[in-house]
């Protein structure tokens, strides 16, 4: 008997119970009051069981209805989920979207552009990895991500291709209590080397033999964005962060921004790319998450420039 449920059995009970009556739920779907009736007695009798008392002036769940009406509405919403999703199929929008970030890229901008993506593409699922270097590159590469927000590398794989997103600033800073942070004026490198320079290691191959941004023959290496935050509070060398990352500390004065010979004083700047298969560009979804990100640059920079005021 169960076997013959029907999804408008189902919305009927959703509805009536969302409605407060049948003859309500009959207005919210379209259907006669009569025929609503009837499909919730149908549904009850091939439950076996009463789903609403009827004893009042209005229907109320019986406590068998309470406890079936979680399972109704999950059947209802999946149903309505699957429909959403194939008619955004048959309209070109990817039944999935895999995105890998660079973990330079601020973490704020992807997550409200999260949130308008779940309501731009609310049967789109957003599969999302946060990687380093070339790290972040290697899924996009091995179909794990069909779309990549990436930094610079010195030589981009030839199955890629790439547009412009973002700019990140980077600054060189010590923890207030290193030595560095104390020194007299501008930086020159012969001091730097004498310190331990934290630098973030590529978890891949796309990188080996090249040296991004070392400046001191004495490095530690870590895989770890929030991992080399740490070490830097914590007075274990000098490196280079994410303005956007550090403003908090520069403003209060955990972290301390260093003046290096030959770099300019405003910072570096990190070109940040939407990288892509030449094969499989990005459909609906993706293309409207990278303009998306591209808004991302004038709050940063605003945001940024408070920082840098705060901290001089």
């Amino acid at each position: 008997m169960l076997d013959g449920v029907s999804l408008d059995q189902l919305r009927s009970f959703v509805a009536a119970v969302e409605e407060g009556s049948f003859s309500a739920a009959s207005r919210r779907l379209g259907r006669a009051q009569s025929v609503v009736s009837e499909l919730i007695a149908s549904l009850e009798s091939q439950m076996g069981m009463a789903l609403f008392d009827r004893s009042g002036r209005y229907p109320k769940l019986t406590p068998a209805g309470t406890v079936l009406l979680a399972d109704a509405r999950s059947v209802v919403s999946g149903v309505d989920f699957m429909k959403s999703r194939a008619r955004g199929m048959a309209s070109g929008i990817e039944p999935e979207l895999s995105v890998v970030i660079d973990v330079m890229f601020p973490l704020a901008a992807i997550t409200e552009a999260a949130k308008d993506f779940r309501e731009q593409f609310p049967a789109t699922p957003l599969r999302l990895y946060v990687e380093a270097l070339g790290g972040a590159y290697q899924p996009v590469l091995d179909g794990r991500a069909s779309l990549g927000v990436v930094g610079s590398l010195p030589l981009m794989p030839s199955s890629l291709t790439a547009e412009r997103v973002a700019g990140i600033s980077l600054v060189m800073v010590a923890a207030r209590e290193h030595p560095l942070a104390t020194y007299p004026g501008i930086v020159p490198r012969s001091e730097l080397s004498r310190h331990v320079q934290l630098v973030l290691t590529d978890r891949s191959e796309l990188s080996a033999g090249r040296e991004l941004g070392v400046l001191s023959p004495s490095t530690w290496r870590l895989a770890d964005l929030f991992a080399k935050h740490a070490f830097l509070l914590n007075g274990l060398g000098w490196g280079s962060m994410p303005l956007h990352a550090i403003s908090e500390d520069l403003a209060v004065g955990r972290l301390v921004r260093l003046e290096i010979e030959d770099l300019s004083a405003g910072g570096m700047i990190l070109p940040m790319s939407a990288v892509y298969s030449l094969s499989a560009p990005p459909g609906p979804a993706g293309r409207w998450l990278i303009e998306r990100l591209r808004e991302c640059p004038s709050k940063q920079r605003e945001q940024e420039q408070a920082a840098y005021a705060a901290a001089r």
